[in-house]
C-alpha cells in the first residue's frame, strides 16, 4: 500500500508549508539532495512528518522515542520500499532487498550467518590486512611528494578489494587502476538511478537512464556469473562466503541456494558490503583530520594496544574501544545507510499517539534519529566520541542508535565491517598524522547511501617509533577491561547471529 494508507489520522502529521497541488512538496527539493532536504523539513517539522510528491505522500520519522517503538519485533517488521524496491531488478530476494514473506531471505541468513561467526572473522584478518598494505603503499608515495590522496575513491578501493577477496576469492586489481573499476561504475550507476525513480512521477521519463541501467545490470551480473563459473572450475576455495553459497545446505531443511539466488546474495554482499564501509571510514577521517586532539588520543591508544608489534593480531583490534567510538560517532552523524522502513504487522499505535492498520509503514530516518536532543543533548551536532563510553550507552535509552538497522533484519556483515573499520583506522592512525584542506566543507553524496564529496586529505608520515611515545599515558578502567560481547541496549550485538536491539 502507499505510505499514507492505514494510517487513519493522517491529518494530525504535520507537512511542509506551500504544498502545491498535483506536484506537492516539491518546494525546497534539491533532486541530488533528497536526504538532505527531509533532514530539514524534519528539524522544522518534529519527530514525525510527511510529504507528498506527485501524488504520492510518504510518511518520515526521525524521533528517537518513535522510531525505538518502531523496533518492536513483535509489532512491527522490515518495509521494502522507496529505494530499496528499486534495487530488486538487480538483487531480487538477496538478504537487503528480499521481502519478509520470501523464503529464500531465512534460507540465506541461516546458511550464511556462520560466515560471520568470531572463526571466520579471524580467518578475514590476514586478508584485511593485505589490502590494506596495497592502500598504504599508495599513500606513503603521496606523503612522500606531498600530494593530496582521494579518502572516497581509496576507501571504496579498500573496501571492494576486502569484500571481494575475502568472501569470494577475487581479485578486482582496484589499486593498480587509475580510474574506478567498471564493477564501481556500474554499481554507482544502478545506486544513483534507484535514487531518482524515487522523484520522478513517471519512470519514463528516464527512458536513456533506464537503458543505462539496464546495461549496468547486465555488467554486475556478468560479472558475478563469471566469478561463481571460475570459483566452480577450480573445484572450490577455503570455506568463504562463495563456498558457503555453494555448497552449504541448510542445517536443518538440507535446501540449498538456487544459482539465481546466488548470484543476486553475491551481488548484495558485494555492493552493500563496501559501499556503506567505504563511506564510514571516509566520514572518520574527515572527523578525524578536524579534530587533531581526537586523533592523537585515538593514536595513543593503538600505540599502547598494538605497542612495538609491525602487524597486529585479530584479538588486538577489538581493543582499540576509543577508535572504536570514533567510528560509532561518525556513523551517529552521517549513517552510510540513513534509513529503513518499518511497516506494521497488526493494527497498533504508534508511541500510543498515531494509529497505524496492519501494512502502514513508515520511514525512519536514522540520519535524524540520531541527532534528536531528547537522546542524545542539545549538542547532538558535534562531533564527541566519547558519547559511546559504556557509562554513557547505559544511560541512554535503548534503540537510539541504528546504523546497522534493525531487528531480525538488521545487517548481517556489521561485525565484518567494525572489524574491518576499526582495522583500517588504526593502521592509517599509526601510519600517517592527517591534513585537512582548510579551504574543504563537507558535501554529501546521495546514492541511497551517503558518501562525502570531493575529500582530499594531505598526509604526514609519522616519525616516532609506535609505543614508545606513550608508555606514561594513563590507562582507564575501561581500557584495560576484558573484550566483551555484552553490549548495552543501544549499542550493536556482538554476534551476528543475534538479531540487532
Amino acid at each position: 500500500m502507499d505510505a499514507a494508507q492505514g494510517w487513519p489520522e493522517l491529518h494530525r502529521v504535520p507537512h511542509p508549508k506551500g504544498r502545491i497541488p498535483l506536484l506537492g512538496d516539491v518546494r525546497g527539493v534539491n533532486r541530488a539532495t533528497p536526504l538532505q532536504d527531509t533532514m530539514r523539513f524534519g528539524a522544522e517539522l518534529g519527530p514525525i512528518f510527511r510529504r507528498k510528491a506527485f501524488g504520492k505522500e510518504f510518511v518520515f520519522v526521525g524521533g528517537a522515542r518513535l522510531a525505538a517503538d518502531l523496533a518492536d519485533e513483535s509489532r512491527f517488521a522490515k518495509h521494502v520500499g522507496l529505494g530499496i524496491a528499486n534495487l530488486r531488478p538487480v538483487a531480487g530476494d538477496g538478504l537487503f532487498t528480499a521481502h519478509n514473506h520470501e523464503p529464500n531471505w531465512q534460507l540465506a541468513h541461516d546458511v550464511l550467518a556462520p560466515g560471520f561467526s568470531r572463526e571466520a572473522m579471524a580467518a578475514y584478518h590476514p586478508m584485511m590486512l593485505d589490502v590494506a598494505a596495497r592502500l598504504t603503499a599508495g599513500w606513503d608515495r603521496a606523503a612522500a611528494s606531498g600530494v593530496t590522496v582521494d579518502v572516497p575513491g581509496d576507501m571504496t578501493k579498500l573496501t571492494l578489494e576486502t569484500i571481494s577477496r575475502t568472501g569470494f576469492g577475487h581479485d578486482f586489481g582496484s589499486f593498480e587502476r587509475s580510474r574506478p573499476h567498471p564493477f564501481v561504475t556500474a554499481m554507482v550507476g544502478t545506486l544513483s538511478y534507484a535514487q531518482r525513480l524515487n522523484g520522478l512521477p513517471f519512470p519514463a521519463l528516464l527512458r536513456r537512464a533506464a537503458k543505462r541501467n539496464e546495461a549496468d545490470i547486465a555488467f554486475l551480473n556478468d560479472t558475478v556469473d563469471d566469478l561463481v563459473r571460475a570459483r566452480k572450475a577450480d573445484g572450490g576455495g577455503d570455506g568463504d562466503l562463495l563456498d558457503r553459497m555453494l555448497d552449504t545446505a541448510h542445517p536443518e531443511t538440507g535446501e540449498r541456494l538456487s544459482a539465481e539466488n546466488v548470484r543476486r546474495q553475491v551481488i548484495t554482499f558485494l555492493v552493500a558490503g563496501h559501499e556503506t564501509t567505504s563511506g564510514a571510514l571516509s566520514f572518520a577521517l574527515h572527523y578525524l583530520s578536524l579534530h587533531p586532539e581526537i586523533a592523537a588520543r585515538a593514536r595513543a591508544e593503538v600505540d599502547r594496544v598494538w605497542g612495538d608489534s609491525e602487524v597486529p593480531q585479530y584479538e588486538q583490534v577489538a581493543k582499540l574501544r576509543y577508535v572504536r567510538r570514533v567510528l560509532d560517532e561518525t556513523l551517529r552523524l552521517w549513517p552510510t545507510a540513513p534509513a529503513f522502513s518499518r511497516e506494521a504487522l497488526e493494527d497498533t499505535s504508534l508511541a500510543g499517539e498515531h494509529p497505524m492498520r496492519r501494512g502502514a509503514w513508515a520511514l525512519v530516518l536514522t540520519s535524524l534519529v540520531h541527532r534528536d536532543p531528547e537522546a542524545w543533548g542539545p549538542d547532538a551536532e558535534r562531533f564527541d566520541p566519547d558519547r559511546f563510553d559504556a557509562a554513557a550507552v547505559r544511560a541512554r535509552p535503548a534503540h537510539t542508535f541504528k546504523p546497522w538497522g534493525t531487528g531480525a533484519r538488521a545487517c548481517i556483515g556489521r561485525q565484518f565491517a567494525l572489524h574491518e573499520a576499526t582495522l583500517v583506522l588504526g593502521l592509517l592512525l599509526r601510519r600517517y598524522e592527517l591534513r585537512p584542506d582548510p579551504a574543504y566543507r563537507l558535501r554529501i553524496t546521495e546514492r541511497l547511501t551517503l558518501m562525502p564529496e570531493g575529500l582530499r586529505l594531505g598526509l604526514d608520515r609519522r616519525t616516532a617509533a609506535p609505543g614508545k611515545t606513550v608508555a606514561e599515558h594513563t590507562r582507564t578502567r575501561e581500557d584495560t577491561e576484558p573484550t566483551s560481547c555484552t553490549a548495552p541496549a543501544s549499542a550493536p550485538r556482538c554476534p551476528v547471529h543475534r538479531p540487532a536491539d
